[in-house]
């Protein structure tokens, strides 16, 4: 589930010098190969210098016009020499919704061209004056969300090939029982109109796919990890304790979690008995209680602390358990990510992460919430969902919404009234959250947790597993498709997600029968064609590279063909197998350029 409103981006610049190629097979040894900026010989403000002037000289290109200002939220500076900015935009000062554009330079920082997420003019006609007042705007979004409306602020709605005046509302949560957390509200300034209306929270489980599982009358009870390693990590936590003499320090506790069993998990002494569930390794991320409230502010958490350095007992018994279990999942995709791409943190910054367990009464779910920049876990209902949603793919999952949420923003295009969002861009934001969830699990290669293409396969499913990418249309529970048609334009997200996750899954290990980790694949293709796979490490840093450079907003996936090619050519050249391979595995799932909409040529 998707999306988050666009917010303010900070003018502040992160050199993002990210790994765009893996050396060796297995990402747990890989390591990122990018450069600093200083070792590139480019200051990140020449070169965003550079791109804004080339934005505007290229402006037939990049469809930047007078009165638009630029705001820099990512540089990219690649080994091979090609620089990256990515901007937001505001046109005379108000913030542009879609107008997000990647402008690429050479070596020389000549322009290379651009990736736009508007394909028309973004500023509004001229005569165009608001006619709703701000407190009539925010009284609108607060009826349209059912919630408390802060500020209006207006903005430029250029998506889904508008150029309106609007104000954007947020709308915290009423406090009802049903309550999900804040929304955004864009209100059109002159007629009106709701134009959209998105929970800013990312939920691991749909509205719909909720309802389908009520209606089936099923019972989620998932299986738990073995604690095979306790006595070996209770000892390691000891020894920390009897060594450290300032605080605070570092130390190496104990994690007894619900799904994977006795994990270790880095923690802080603050006291000779005092233990704080907070890793100063990875920049501070830390896991508090929510304490059964649905906080979207990770500091009015509960700080979780022991005596012993051991959290969680492996039941839900120990409010602790399930932290375990998030703390691990989340230090663990952080790792991945740094030790594969060389990402410092979700938005690469050098910030750590944070989760809360425990959160609201009796939810059944999980989410990303760019609101509160963190994690947040339910307990699950009781009913349908017997624990909380703090499985490694979960986590996994989720934390790539927020990686997504710092780069490319994928928006779906619509939101029904039930909260079920539509369309390819979210899709992608789906497959992609599912691509980079299932790596999670080849890298931290848990065997309580055993790395697959299936996605919520922990969760204990009557069909075993909630998404898979090598067949997706296996998923008969969100309806998941296997090959782009043009009814994938308004799908439902999750069930759109299957185009882009195929390919990928294709790209990776190819079509027909394979068995990987003791379980057993059969990936079909639309023309009946045989794709053979290029491997894992090449296909997700094709991927990522493509999410990173090459994808905005708006990016469907005839746009993710055409990013994905890029990044195979940046990395491997345009005659290597790798981007003949990419090609086909597109092709292999309907997507091609003999099908290309008209408005992408």
């Amino acid at each position: 589930m998707r999306r988050p409103h666009i917010r303010s981006v900070a003018v502040a610049v992160a050199v993002t010098t990210a790994a765009t190629g893996l050396a060796g097979t297995a990402f747990g040894t890989t390591t990122g190969t990018g450069r600093t900026a200083a070792t590139a010989g480019t200051s990140a403000a020449s070169v965003v210098s550079a791109a804004r002037a080339a934005a505007f000289a290229h402006s037939s290109a990049t469809g930047v016009s007078q009165g638009d200002e630029l705001q820099a939220v990512d540089v990219m500076i690649d080994p091979e020499g090609a620089r990256h900015v990515r901007f937001t935009r505001a046109h005379q000062g108000m913030q542009v919704l879609g107008g997000d554009l990647v402008v690429h330079l050479t070596r020389q920082l000549a322009y290379a061209g651009v990736t736009r997420a508007a394909g028309q003019t973004v500023k509004p006609a001229a005569a165009t004056a608001a006619k709703l007042s701000a407190a009539e705007a925010q009284q609108k979004a607060a009826t349209a969300a059912k919630g408390d409306a802060g500020a209006a602020e207006l903005v430029v709605d250029a998506r889904d090939g508008a150029s309106a005046l609007a104000y954007q509302v947020r709308v915290s949560d009423s406090g009802t029982a049903e309550g999900t957390g804040s929304r955004t509200v864009v209100v059109d300034a002159v007629t009106g109109k709701v134009r959209s209306n998105t929970p800013d929270s990312d939920e691991f489980l749909s509205p719909g796919l909720l309802d389908t599982l009520r209606e089936r009358g099923e019972k989620l009870d998932p299986a738990t990890g073995a604690g095979a390693q306790t006595a070996g990590l209770t000892a390691a936590s000891a020894s920390s304790a009897a060594g450290a003499t300032r605080y605070p320090s570092t130390a190496h506790g104990t994690g007894k979690s619900i799904f994977v069993g006795t994990v270790p998990l880095t923690t802080t002494r603050t006291a000779r008995t005092t233990y704080l569930l907070k890793d100063p390794t990875r920049w501070g991320t830390e896991t508090r209680d929510a304490k059964g409230q649905e906080l979207e502010s990770f500091a009015r958490g509960k700080k979780i602390t022991t005596s012993n350095d051991v959290f969680g007992n492996g039941r839900v018994t120990s409010r602790n358990s399930a932290a375990a279990d998030a703390q691990y999942g989340v230090t663990e995709t952080l790792d991945f990510y740094k030790k594969t791409f060389g990402r410092k943190g979700i938005e690469n910054n050098g910030k750590g992460a944070h989760a809360m367990v425990h959160f609201g009464n009796k939810v059944a779910n999980a989410f990303w919430d760019s609101t509160c920049d963190c994690m947040l876990y339910g307990d699950g209902d009781g009913d349908m969902f017997k624990k909380p949603l703090v499985a490694l793919d979960v986590t996994g999952h989720e934390l790539t919404h927020g990686v997504v949420d710092a780069t490319a923003k994928l928006e779906p295009t619509r939101v029904d009234a039930q909260g079920n969002q539509y369309g390819e861009p979210g899709a992608l934001n789906e497959s992609l959250a599912d691509i980079f969830g299932s790596n999670v699990e080849f890298f931290t290669n848990n065997a309580s947790d055993k790395p697959d293409y299936l996605i919520g396969e922990k969760m204990g499913l009557a069909q075993k597993f909630l998404r898979r990418l090598d067949h997706p249309s296996l998923d008969r529970l969100e309806g998941t498709i296997d090959y782009w048609s043009p009814e994938a334009y308004d799908a439902e997200v999750h069930a759109g997600s299957g185009v882009s996750s195929h390919a990928y899954y294709l790209l990776a290990e190819g079509s027909g029968q394979k068995t990987i980790g003791g379980v057993r694949y059969d990936s079909p293709t639309y023309d009946g064609s045989t794709v053979k796979g290029i491997g894992r490490t090449k296909a997700t840093a094709i991927f990522y590279r493509a999410l990173t450079r090459y994808m905005v907003s708006t990016t469907d996936f005839h746009d993710a063909r055409d990013a994905t090619l890029k990044a195979a050519k940046d990395l491997y050249g345009a005659n290597s197998t790798e981007y003949k391979t990419v090609d086909l595995a597109w092709a292999a799932v309907n997507v091609n350029s003999a099908n290309t909409p008209a408005a992408h040529r």
